[in-house]
This record gives structure tokens, sequence and C-alpha cells, in this order.
């Protein structure tokens, strides 16, 4: 078998990443070209039903800053997806676990740009709107030039265009959570809007979705955020200051208050092509060669 070749009979040091669904393999394919295959992890109906799930919502898209599904075997033991590799591994490995290489503010904004540009292309021009349901930094892959590639539509529903919601029970990962979603069981095209929210936070701050308090209970980094800004900590930096106004926007606890994806991409879009000034983070924190450092320190990062 092909995938069998390409990934060593999968061979353990081949495993790229591993997660609810399945395993990912590194390949090589008969054309030469380096593969990522997603090996289902248990043979139950569910899982099937995801794997089939995600070949027809990708087969629906094509834009630059959303992973490419290059075929599937659904007809084996165990279902197998194949995509394109990324090799630079995914967001959260960058923000969250690897101190030899800092990604700037600069490379920052742009990923926030990249992926609001895959998710309004996915809400608004589709011809049918698709719903990712599973937005965070984990399912956001940087490719060699570390350009944002949005992956793992297993959870994704394509809805009507005169659809507002899904009536469906809660799927997601703890901290991305709509709010009102979780309350509800009612997903929206805001949900999505939430989760990015969250996302453009981790790029602003550094910080971990969950995080321990002092007195070690988990609180979600978008109420820390709501809770800073509402206290008025915020950064001099016009254009860090927009970014996390806008983010705080997204995290609106009243779904119908957030933007859309089409006006977060727009407005993103128009912070980055103002000039600016490139802001190291390295480990969460901003260095920069100004004054400002202490400021934004305490503004932006609400430890």
């Amino acid at each position: 078998m092909e995938l069998e070749m390409a990934t060593d009979n999968f061979n353990t040091n081949r495993i790229l990443g591993q997660g609810g669904q399945g395993t990912v393999y590194k390949g090589m394919l008969t054309d030469g070209r380096i593969a990522a295959v997603k090996k289902s992890k248990l043979v139950d109906e569910s899982n099937i039903e995801q794997f089939i799930n995600e070949v027809v919502i990708l087969t629906q898209i094509n834009h630059r800053n959303v992973v490419k599904l290059f075929g599937c075997c659904l007809e084996t033991e165990v279902p197998l997806l194949v995509y394109e590799f990324i090799p630079n591994g995914t967001l959260y490995q960058y923000i969250h676990e690897t101190e030899e290489f800092s990604i700037t503010w600069e490379m920052r904004l742009r990923i926030a740009i990249e992926v609001s540009s895959a998710l309004s292309y996915l809400h608004s021009t589709t011809s049918i709107p698709i719903y990712h349901r599973d937005i965070k930094s984990a399912n956001i892959l940087l490719d060699d030039k570390f350009r944002a590639k949005v992956s793992d539509f297993g959870a994704s529903r394509s809805v009507t265009i005169d659809q507002t919601h899904l009536i469906t029970r809660v799927l997601g990962t703890f901290g991305y959570l709509d709010p009102e979603y979780f309350g509800s069981n009612q997903f929206t095209e805001k949900s999505d809007v939430y989760s990015f929210g969250v996302v453009l936070v981790e790029l602003l701050t550094g910080q971990k979705p969950i995080r321990s308090t002092d007195a070690e209970e988990d609180k979600s980094l978008a109420g820390y955020f709501l809770l800073a800004m509402k206290e008025n900590r915020k950064p001099k930096e016009e254009e860090i200051i927009t970014v996390a106004m806008l983010a705080k926007r997204c995290l609106n606890l009243n779904g119908r208050k957030r933007p859309t994806m089409k006006e977060v991409a727009f407005e993103l879009g128009g912070i980055r092509a103002q000039k600016c000034e490139d802001i190291d983070l390295v480990g969460g924190n901003f260095e920069t060669g100004s004054s400002s450092t202490g400021r934004i320190l305490n503004a932006v990062l609400f430890l």
C-alpha cells in the first residue's frame, strides 16, 4: 500500500502529532511530495463520520491559508487522510513552548491577518458558509515562511446561507469555547469569532488560554483579558492597543455585539497597513528599546 510505504509502515519515528481523532505521520509520496498522513485512532462510526466530514468540507475550500487535502483512503481498516506537509509545527508551539525562536510582533500580526482571512472566507466567500468549530492556536500550522494554515476540520459544519446557527452538542476546546454556545448548544459564526479572539489574545500576551491563579484555580485567558481592559490597563502603542480593543470586541459575551470575521479581517489589514514599530516578543514578553517596555508588560501581560 502506497501510504504504508510513504510512512515507513506508520513508523513511530514519523509521528508529527497526535490528537483526539488520530495520529499524523510524515510521509513521502511516490510523486516526491512530502505529505502529512492522518490515521484514525479507532474504528468506530463517529470517528469515520468525522473523517468523511473533513473530506467533504476540505473539498469545498480553496484558500492559501487553509491546509490542502491531497487525498483520502476511507476503504481501509482505518480511514486515512493525506494533507500537504506544513513544516514548522503549530502556532501554539511557537507561542508557548519554543524558546529558541521568537516570533516578532510583525509576524504575529501577519498570522492574525492570515487566520482571520481564512475564517472570513469560510463564513462568507465559499458557496456554502462553513463554521470551523475548533479554532485554537494548536490548529493553526506554520509553513516554511511562517505563513498560517488553518487545519483540523473534523468538527466543521457547512450551513445554508439563511441558517443562523447550528443546534448541536458542545464540541471544542475549553478556553476557546464561546460561553453562549456552551450555555445554549447553539453554534453561530460568532462562536468562531470568539475562539479567534482568544487566539488573538494569545498572540498579544504570550499566555495560554487556561492558566492557574495563585489559588491554583483554572481561569480562562479571555476572562483575565476582559478584566484588564475594563480596568484600563492598556499599552500606549497605538497599534497594539487597537488590536487589543478588537480582541475585546471578539470576546463580547453577547455574540450579536461581536464583529463578523469579514470585519475582523478588514480591521486587522488596516492596522497592518499603518507604519508600525517592530516589537519582538520573547517568551510572552514584549522587548523594545524604548521606555515603553514596562508599560506594555504591566498593561497587556496581566500576570
